[in-house]
């Protein structure tokens, strides 16, 4: 498995337990794919859920 990194505070999923791997957030945009941790994606779900771009958040 790639190791995933959160693209805001740059965390990694590494030695999470199974349950708190599922709670990080994968988008695609021109970036490519990136990914959120929980803590940074439940801060800014306003902002995933109004398709604001990342460079507003």
């Amino acid at each position: 498995m790639a190791e995933v990194t959160c693209s805001l505070c740059g965390r990694t999923r590494d030695g999470e337990p199974p349950v708190r791997a599922l709670a990080w957030v994968s988008e695609q945009d021109e970036r490519g794919q990136t990914w959120l941790c929980p803590e940074c994606a439940r801060k800014h779900v306003r902002d995933i859920e109004g398709k604001l771009p990342a460079d507003y958040w």
